[in-house]
């Protein structure tokens, strides 16, 4: 059992809890919590931590036991965790690589495309919306926040797993290359001609979510083949990019059920 802060193994999670460079230099991150570890799938893996107060639990230990792990004392688990309060069972995981391919398997490519996003919480809800509406993957642009970061992948639960993700240079860059794919890039703008739900995503369509508070750059906007609203009332002058996010995606999952 682990009883120091001190260990080298200790150390190393912390640091992968904290640092996007050292996640990226090692090609590792880590899952918190119970759901994240039962479905985490058995090829991603690398280590599992459990908590000595869990050691006890069946399940944990049923899957626990086919990997690599370590039991760790309680009050060394509470500083390993980036949690308020640790469920006591903590995953290492080898970072999926996807090609561009394998975000456009769908027959009419439904994609969410995020540029400059910063908060954790709306990427990790886009995705998790995501893969309720049905999205076949997400880009994003390098100057977003890192899909690894902790705070993402709780607020996945657990779909990060499922929906693949593609780091671009721009959306323009993005553009050019499924140009002819037949895929239509949707932006919502308060310059937007339509309501969101005048407009078509029955074929291929990508939507692009700008930074919280600039919203997307020019360039973006310019770049995409449709400029929409969602209509607001009140001085509300914009949505939470999750929000925006998850109202076009189910619109979209709507006109493809009918």
């Amino acid at each position: 059992m682990i009883t120091s802060a001190q260990n080298t193994q200790v150390k190393n999670v912390i640091k992968l809890n904290q640092k996007a460079k050292a996640r990226r230099e090692q090609g590792l991150f880590i899952a918190e919590g119970r759901k994240m570890f039962l479905e985490a799938p058995d090829d991603w893996i690398e280590k599992v931590y459990v908590a000595e107060s869990l050691l006890d639990d069946e399940e944990i230990m049923q899957k626990a036991g086919r990997f690599s792990w370590d039991a760790v004392e309680n009050s060394v688990f509470r500083q390993m965790s980036d949690t308020q309060t640790p469920q006591g069972v903590l995953t290492v995981l080898r970072q999926p690589s996807y090609q561009l391919e394998d975000l456009l398997k769908q027959e009419a490519p439904l994609l969410m495309v995020l540029e400059d996003l910063q908060d954790p919480g709306n990427a990790g809800t886009i995705i998790r919306t995501g893969e309720g509406a049905g999205i076949g993957g997400v880009f994003l642009t390098k100057t977003c926040v890192d899909i690894t970061n902790p705070k993402v992948i709780r607020a996945t639960m657990g779909s990060i797993y499922r929906i693949p993700f593609f780091y671009v240079e721009d959306v323009v860059l993005l553009k050019q290359k499924l140009q002819n794919c037949g895929i239509r890039f949707f932006a919502a703008h308060l310059q937007g001609k339509n309501a969101y739900d005048r407009e078509s995503y029955q074929e291929g369509t990508a939507f692009l979510i700008g930074n919280e508070g600039k919203g997307l750059t020019d360039r973006a906007a310019d770049a995409a083949d449709c400029l929409i609203r969602i209509p607001m009332c009140g001085h509300v002058e914009s949505l939470n990019a999750a929000m925006a996010g998850g109202i076009l995606m189910y619109e979209a999952a709507r006109q493809r059920r009918n």
